[in-house]
């Protein structure tokens, strides 16, 4: 049997717990009230409708009033003397805009985020890290024009990458290119694996941190991928944060970058050369803004035309942020250089980075957009950003426009955005290859089954068993390549003189970007299940330990991999009681409670936990 649902889970976990550990967010936001959706025609396969009178974007320029007719999955006309057949639904356009369904340049597409991108008029995801073995179903979903509830996604598979670099720590293993590994028959290996392009990792995280360091392919290695991947007919993105590094892609005949580096502004060499070679950018200022601690996510998250579309994952997701104090200059770079990239020629491609702190599948589309016109671009030059531009550079041919043959993924929108480009948030509706695409309110969602009677987890009177759920397990950096250990067993006289507890060891290691062991929670009769914890408020437990501090982890919302809040406190040698209100964990939604962890992260070294009298209250 395949183990490989297991394998997903694992990557989930190893996933949320690595964002988690460089990511903490501001409080939650109460959205506003937000208008009802509108009814739309069926449409689909076989069928056919109509948008009257609607002002078109489409993906190039601006028609001020047009009749779009849609039949069999695609667009049949457009224009503003198309007369609409007789007998067929049509929907208002009065007032309203139509867009091609938004391409996002640069996910990475885990979980449920196809369904949450769909939901915010984002058809179209470009994944620059996933799952290969997911190709052959990935191609088959986006030739299909069968209703949908999921974004079609083209992805990089496996990237270039170094043993230990950037890239490594997802939570299942990849493989890397040695140093001095032939980067031409790796290539052709992701070929074989029919990665739809070739992503290269020029990431060494000198442009995030003093002191840090991770491994990174070498100069020769990434002119020698790009030159296999064109040899191959494989376009060749890269990721760099550095402008050096992103000037020696360019110079190597990369067809674009997927970040704008944010170490200083781009110089007029820099634009040149990116000119000239005809390479675009994917800036995705949202995960800068994120980095930054700029607020952009949280203020997405509070946006009363979002908020009640909104996942409690993606709502927690948008809150987090990076560690640390704020930090304008990345930002301020990224938007400079934007600014001076597009005042120079350069096609800017609107891409959010989402499966970040600070990003959200689907809702960072409309922030990304709002990032790229402060960077200087007109509306509508943001709009073909995400529409027209990333299908002609990705080459995907059948979308993007909106034009007779091509594929109807449509977005319906109140306003204009081409003179204000928050009107995309305002939603009226969705079409996914003709068909309109059910749009259910997340605030309205059904709760998960109530947790059990009694709010004792665990006393560890009798060994490590719980009083319900799945139980305790270890975790640690292993699951996503690193090489921390831990280990838990019953400890007899626990706290206030009880029988037992739970002694959970181990050493944290390097080699790891993020490093993490510790113990994991599961309230669920399986690992990751969610449970309905709302009419609880605060967890208790009694530790103590070896002075470190440790991270107080809770898992929530509806997807398994959504990001977890954090609280942190410090373990002495003698008992002591911890209380964490509920409310506290930025972000949590006790009524979906999937597991809650309790780790060591750095400094490396070993550790010494105990824990005993765990409740929920």
């Amino acid at each position: 049997m395949s183990r490989w649902p297991e394998i997903l889970a694992a990557s989930a976990i190893a996933l949320a717990i690595a964002g988690a550990v460089v990511a903490q967010g501001p409080p939650q936001a109460s959205p506003a009230a937000a208008p009802a959706a509108a009814t739309l025609p069926s449409g689909g396969a076989g069928e056919a409708f109509a948008i009257s009178g609607v002002r078109v974007f489409d993906g190039e320029r601006m028609l001020p009033a047009a009749n779009v007719v849609v039949r069999d999955g695609r667009i049949e006309a457009v224009g503003a003397d198309v007369a609409i057949p007789a007998g067929i639904e049509v929907v208002d356009g009065a007032g309203r805009t139509l867009l091609p369904g938004f391409i996002d340049a640069h996910t990475h597409s885990w979980g449920d985020a196809q369904r949450d991108a769909l939901r915010f008029g984002v058809t179209t995801e470009l994944d620059m890290f996933g799952d290969w073995n997911r190709i052959p179903q990935l191609r088959a979903q986006r030739e299909s024009f069968d209703a949908t509830d999921q974004a079609d996604l083209w992805t990089a598979g496996a990237t270039v990458t170094t043993e230990g670099g950037h890239g490594t720590q997802f939570g299942f293993p990849v493989p890397t290119l040695a140093a001095d590994g032939d980067a031409a028959a790796f290539v052709a290996a992701r070929v074989a694996e029919r990665s739809d392009y070739i992503k290269l990792i020029v990431e060494d995280f000198s442009g995030h941190s003093d002191t840090r360091r991770l491994p990174t392919i070498t100069p020769p290695q990434v002119a020698a991928a790009i030159t296999a991947a064109h040899a191959q007919e494989r376009r060749a993105v890269v990721h760099a944060s550095l402008q050096a590094d992103a000037l020696h892609a360019v110079a190597s005949g990369a067809d674009g970058l997927v970040h704008i580096f944010h170490d200083e502004v781009a110089t007029p060499a820099f634009a040149a050369a990116a000119r000239e070679g005809d390479a675009f950018v994917v800036p995705t200022l949202s995960v800068i803004a994120g980095f930054a601690q700029a607020g952009d996510g949280a203020a997405l998250a509070s946006d009363a035309r979002l908020a009640p579309w909104l996942t409690a994952g993606q709502r927690g997701a948008l809150e987090a942020a990076f560690p640390g104090p704020p930090r304008a200059a990345p930002l301020d770079n990224a938007l400079a250089s934007v600014a001076a990239l597009h005042a120079a020629g350069v096609d800017i491609l609107a891409g959010t980075d989402a499966g970040n702190p600070g990003t959200a599948h689907g809702a960072s589309m409309h922030g990304e957009l709002a990032l790229l016109v402060r960077a200087g671009l007109s509306p509508t030059a943001a709009l073909a950003a995400a529409t027209s531009l990333p299908a002609r550079r990705f080459g995907l041919d059948d979308r993007g426009r909106i034009a007779p043959g091509l594929r109807a993924d449509l977005l319906l929108v109140e306003g204009d955005p081409g003179s204000d480009i928050e009107a995309t948030r305002s939603i009226v509706g969705i079409w996914k290859n003709g068909h309109a695409v059910a749009r259910p309110r997340m605030d309205q969602a059904a709760a998960s089954p109530v947790i059990a009677e009694g709010a004792l987890v665990a006393d560890f009177a009798e060994g490590t068993g719980v009083r319900y759920g799945h139980g305790w397990q270890i975790t640690t950096d292993a699951m996503a390549g690193g090489s921390s250990v831990a280990g838990q067993a019953w400890a007899e006289r626990g706290a206030q003189g009880s029988r037992g507890a739970l002694r959970v060891s181990g050493e944290i290691r390097p080699g790891f970007a993020f490093p993490w062991a510790g113990t994991m929670f599961h309230p669920g009769a399986q690992p990751m299940q969610p449970v309905d914890a709302s009419a609880r408020s605060e967890l208790v437990f009694q530790a103590r330990g070896d002075g470190r501090s440790y991270q107080v982890m809770l898992f929530s919302g509806s997807s398994m991999q959504a990001m977890p809040s954090m609280q942190s406190f410090t373990a002495g040698p003698e008992w002591e009681e911890v209380r964490m209100p509920l409310s506290a964990f930025a972000g949590a939604d006790p009524a979906t409670l999937r597991a809650v962890a309790i780790t060591a992260g750095l400094p490396e070294g070993a550790f010494e936990l105990f824990i005993d009298q765990v409740e929920l209250r």
